[in-house]
């Protein structure tokens, strides 16, 4: 007798992590899950793609991930974004996405896109500008970013943003990033 494989049910972890290590992606199998998630995110769950949303600046730009920790070693792609430069001085974030399962558990996103900004930081960036979903303006505004006009792209409504550079120091050690606490958010 042949059992299906069966998606496990996310909307409960039997689990906490004690913390979150956000960082660059430096090892293939970080890659390989923070692609699979951003397929779940934008295709599966809100269908902004159909099947993947690779491009072409994905062979480009820095891909970043959050990791779960288990016992202080890495487990699972729980959060992802991107990061590029699109001419000197200007860097793009994008393809933000948090697993559905993990978005009230510590502050993964903010965590994510503050090491996004900050290591562009440090790597000469001017100006960071991001195309953010409208549901998602007041998290990037709290976070410091300011909308500099709205968008429609993909058929859905979005605010290309920029981030006020001064909130956010240059980090030099991306490829070992930051922690975030597993607290659940609030």
């Amino acid at each position: 007798m042949f059992i299906d494989a069966i998606e496990p049910d996310v909307s409960a972890l039997a689990y906490t992590p004690a913390e979150y290590r956000i960082k660059w992606a430096t090892l293939p199998w970080e890659a390989e899950e923070a692609y699979k998630l951003r397929r779940a995110v934008f295709c599966v769950e809100q269908g902004v793609f159909v099947g993947d949303d690779r491009d072409d600046t994905d062979e480009h730009a820095q891909l970043l991930v959050a990791l779960s920790c288990v016992a202080g070693m890495p487990e699972q792609v729980v959060g992802t974004v991107r990061i590029h430069e699109t001419g000197p001085g200007v860097w793009f974030g994008s393809r933000l996405a948090v697993h559905a399962a993990f978005r009230s558990h510590g502050k993964i996103g903010s965590t994510l896109i503050r090491l996004a900004v900050s290591s562009a930081h440090a790597l000469g960036c001017k100006t960071f500008l991001a195309h953010v979903q409208a549901q998602n303006v007041p998290l990037f505004r709290r976070l410091g970013w300011d909308t500099q006009r709205e968008e429609t792209i993909f058929g859905r409504p979005h605010h290309l943003m920029q981030a006020r550079l001064e909130a956010y120091p240059p980090c030099a050690t991306p490829r070992s990033g930051f922690v975030a606490s597993a607290r659940r958010a609030s």
